[in-house]
């Protein structure tokens, strides 16, 4: 059975593969594929701790702090997505690019 260390382990991963890629590409829509991931890594520790807090507590009953702090994150992902890719898809009728290195001015 794995244990809180593995999965903070591969939640550590997924964190440092997004921070990767929001850090060395240019291109708009992995800087956001990259955010996403990093928040799908929090979300993979949230629930992890929370479930071995109960299993370690010896409760009867599940811990929803995790949980709730999940649903939170995927709400927040969901704005950030819907926003971003709006501004991508301005960005790309004014200028033709999703590119951070060729777009100099967001203004029109």
């Amino acid at each position: 059975m794995p244990t809180l260390a593995h999965y903070l382990i591969v939640s550590g991963l997924l964190f440092a593969l997004g921070m990767a890629g929001v850090l060395l590409r240019r291109n708009l829509l992995i800087i956001f594929m990259g955010l996403e991931l990093m928040l799908n890594a929090a979300n993979l520790a949230f629930l992890a701790a929370s479930r071995m807090h109960t299993l370690e507590a010896g409760a009867t009953e599940a811990s929803l702090q995790g949980p709730l702090f999940a649903i939170f994150v995927i709400v927040v992902a969901a704005v950030e997505a819907a926003v971003g890719l709006a501004l991508v898809i301005a960005l790309y009728r004014n200028q033709q690019t999703v590119d951070l290195e060729q777009v100099t001015a967001l203004k029109n």
